[in-house]
């Protein structure tokens, strides 16, 4: 059983009869749910993932208000709740575990992956958070928000972020793809650095991976989860295909070039098809100034291209 439907069924038998018998006229201020660090909270937990944070479990989210009338009561109620479910039993924490279970406030949990308890109010704020952590912030599922606060915020993480900001993060990712691949892949191989040349491969796909998210209009996780996320997208999932083959030898010069040309191409073509930039050339540099000549704000369009 995968942990979000574990989790989710915890909750169903074993949470929601605790808070409806314990705490029912707090029940419409309490946001439930996973959502956070960890591979289930992506859906992407299998097997190997059950040496940590495989166990029954969700979250509360309170305002931080609530969290001073009831927090501490419903904290040591929570704790009460069976260690073991459906044959699986809680753990001590983990060096490796991600410790979100259990009663937190709304502000806490957005504080940790924004900065601050609400989403950036500035396109420098939403330039400085990591996309990896605003994929945290929104992953996983919400059971119930009947005040729809931390849902809300969920949302307009998810559905707010700047044009000028997506437009200015894939500029970026763009350039660093000619860079590491198109340009210094082969020129590292020719000084004989074969370990420089696996790194800008590697990086090259890297960039790939985020800049297909960044098209696709969704954040992309960190590079654990990043090829996994790659093949679920709507477009250029074929791409997570073309990475494996081509890091497979690095210092296979003809498969890697020919493939970096072809991920190229493919996120050129994407590019095109959105009117970013009427580009038609191969090199991909020129397509990250003609996406920054899209960018409205002046200060963020004249900042420079490579973040």
């Amino acid at each position: 059983m995968k942990g979000l439907e574990l989790a989710r069924t915890y909750y169903e038998q074993c949470g929601r009869p605790m808070l409806e018998r314990d705490f029912p006229e707090y029940l419409d201020r309490m946001a439930i749910g996973l959502a956070g660090h960890g591979s289930e909270c992506y859906g992407y937990d299998d097997g190997i993932s059950t040496d940590h944070d495989y166990e029954p479990g969700f979250c509360i989210w309170l305002g931080e208000s609530d969290d001073r009338e009831f927090g501490f009561r419903l904290f040591r109620a929570y704790g009460r709740l069976p260690r073991e479910f459906m044959g699986v039993r809680m753990r001590e924490a983990s060096l490796f575990g991600s410790g979100t279970r259990g009663v937190h406030t709304i502000e806490e949990y957005y504080r940790y992956y924004l900065g601050s308890p609400e989403p950036p109010e500035t396109l420098a704020g939403w330039l400085a958070v990591p996309d990896s952590a605003l994929c945290e912030a929104v992953n996983g599922e919400v059971f119930s928000d009947p005040s729809g606060r931390f849902s809300g915020i969920r949302r307009a993480i998810k559905e707010d972020r700047p044009e000028d900001v997506r437009l200015k993060k894939l500029a970026s990712e763009v350039i660093f793809m000619a860079q590491t691949g198109q340009y210094n892949y082969g020129r590292c191989l020719d000084h004989g650095e074969t370990a420089a040349a696996a790194a800008a491969l590697a990086d090259f796909a890297s960039h790939a991976a985020r800049a297909a998210h960044l098209l696709c209009r969704t954040y992309a996780p960190y590079y654990k989860w990043l090829f996994r996320s790659l093949r679920g997208l709507p477009r250029l999932s074929f791409l997570a295909d073309d990475a494996d083959l081509m890091l497979k030898s690095p210092a296979d010069r003809e498969t890697a070039s020919a493939l970096i040309e072809k991920i190229s191409s493919a996120v050129a073509a994407d590019i095109r098809d959105q009117g970013l930039c009427d580009c038609t050339d191969a090199y991909l540099e020129p397509y990250a100034y003609g996406i920054t000549e899209r960018i409205g704000d002046a200060s963020l369009r004249n900042s420079p291209v490579m973040l």
